[in-house]
């Protein structure tokens, strides 16, 4: 591990006092917090994100100030402490430190954060989903996830998320890899079924482990996709968490069939009340051989959530994150070892948990080792696969993209099931992406909100000043 300078050392224990001060008094620390990163960002690299905090926390009725309150008020003490020391000590501050070190020397990609699928099980049978179709043969054993976990905490790496199969399935073993981690924070995409009190109990004793609950909409949306009576046992899930005072979120994959309900300020409003403080955004991915296309979003739909879910970051006390269409604010696409990548069940490391290919794994390399191959060098190398960051998927946005990377390094089909020829995957999504082009260039040219037309705007600013 690469060794803390003298200065680092400081930053840290100031740090980690913040934080202790921070999560007794929040009402009083943010203000302070806020004058203190003014004072140390000498440089002005945090400017425009400090602007930002400051903003939001002088306004008591914004809805992110109502979110922060509601974060110290519905969330168990001695768990928000605990997250908030491995967010943003251990996994910010320190990893950054350690990863920036790391692919400095071994000239690679280092990623922020980790996926991990524990095992191919589940309890359910989505529509759509992959997973469904691999069955319960696959699982990691805890030695392999261990080793995993010391070898990229190793490389800077403290973010690790769980998916699968139904990670929950393994839960005995993710508790105690939050025990033998206790530095680090796991987050577990989960169709929520099977939290029960007993598992929530362990949940408030270890305090690293946060589940993002997977839910379609409403009753009927969710039990069309995942079967009957899931939506109610993930209220019952939700309930056994809020009285807890848990930190969870959701989950949700929109799809033609369901991307207005989930869009809508109702349903977010309905997570909300359940207890909900964060939301991931997923669309629907064509992925495997008997992928239907039939629930791919269209482009309006797509456009839809774009404007709904920046709509709900200025209204509601929610944290909400889209996986496609917030591009514009990490540059692109992450993964490949940039800031995140997954490995499967067997072992497989892939670029991302919609990319199934690879030419690495766990078995035979080491995360370094796979990190420096050709299948994510390459990959690396084409980021981003547009100049539109709107449109960052080299599969589902760039469809060319992903095929001329397989082809060129030789990277093999990672679906347990029926490996699925590279042309064929990206044929499906050829007219889809085709016709997101066209409104995504047309946001991304023309709107007011986009991280494009606000750096534009910035630069006028300061041009103007001069």
């Amino acid at each position: 591990m690469a060794q803390r300078s003298f200065k680092d050392t400081i930053k840290m224990y100031a740090a980690e006092k913040a934080i202790e001060y921070l999560n007794e008094k929040p009402e009083k620390a943010i203000p302070k917090l806020i004058n203190w990163a003014e004072k140390i960002d000498k440089d002005n690299n945090y400017v425009n994100q400090i602007r930002e905090v400051k903003k939001v926390t002088s306004d008591p009725d914004s809805n992110w100030n109502k979110l922060i309150n509601s974060v110290w008020t519905d969330i168990d003490k001695g768990q928000s402490g605990v997250l908030l020391k491995n967010f943003f000590l251990n996994a910010s501050l320190e990893g950054s430190r350690i990863q920036e070190e790391m692919k400095k020397k071994h000239g690679c990609g280092i990623p922020w954060a980790i996926l991990l699928d524990p095992t191919s099980a589940c309890n359910l049978h989505c529509t759509g989903c992959w997973a469904a179709e691999y069955g319960n043969k696959l699982n990691m054993s805890y030695e392999t996830l261990d080793d995993i976990i010391n070898q990229a905490t190793a490389l800077g790496t403290y973010f690790f998320l769980f998916t699968g199969g139904e990670p929950l399935v393994r839960k005995k073993d993710i508790i105690k890899l939050c025990e033998a981690h206790s530095d680090c924070i796991f987050l577990s995409f989960t169709n929520g079924t099977l939290i029960d009190e007993e598992f929530a109990d362990e949940m408030l004793r270890v305090k690293n482990f946060v589940p993002a609950i997977s839910i379609e909409g409403f009753e009927e949306a969710t039990d069309s996709r995942r079967g009957k009576g899931t939506y109610q046992a993930v209220m019952r899930a939700m309930k056994i968490l809020k009285e807890r005072k848990l930190l969870f979120g959701i989950s949700c994959c929109y799809t033609r069939q369901n991307t207005e309900v989930i869009g809508s300020e109702e349903y977010i409003d309905a997570m909300i009340e359940m207890g909900a403080k964060f939301a991931w955004f997923f669309t629907y991915m064509p992925v495997g051989v008997d992928a239907s296309t039939d629930l791919m979003v269209t482009a309006a739909q797509r456009e839809y959530m774009y404007n709904q879910i920046r709509e709900f970051r200025n209204t509601k006390p929610l944290f909400t994150m889209d996986f496609w269409n917030d591009g514009e604010y990490v540059n692109g696409c992450i993964a490949g070892a940039r800031y995140y990548l997954h490995i499967n069940a067997n072992g497989d490391i892939e670029p991302c948990a919609f990319i199934h290919y690879s030419d690495s794994n766990i078995y035979e390399k080491t995360l370094l080792e796979a990190y420096k191959a050709p299948f994510f060098t390459a990959y690396r190398e084409g980021q981003p696969f547009s100049d539109n960051l709107l449109r960052p998927c080299p599969l589902l946005d760039n469809p060319g993209a992903l095929e001329e990377i397989v082809k060129k390094t030789g990277a093999k089909s990672t679906d347990l099931m029926h490996p699925e020829d590279v042309h064929e995957l990206t044929e499906k999504c050829v007219e889809t992406a085709e016709k997101w082009k066209v409104a995504a260039d047309r946001i991304w040219e023309c709107s007011a909100g986009c991280a494009r037309c606000r750096e534009r705007a910035e630069i006028k600013k300061k041009a103007k000043a001069q």
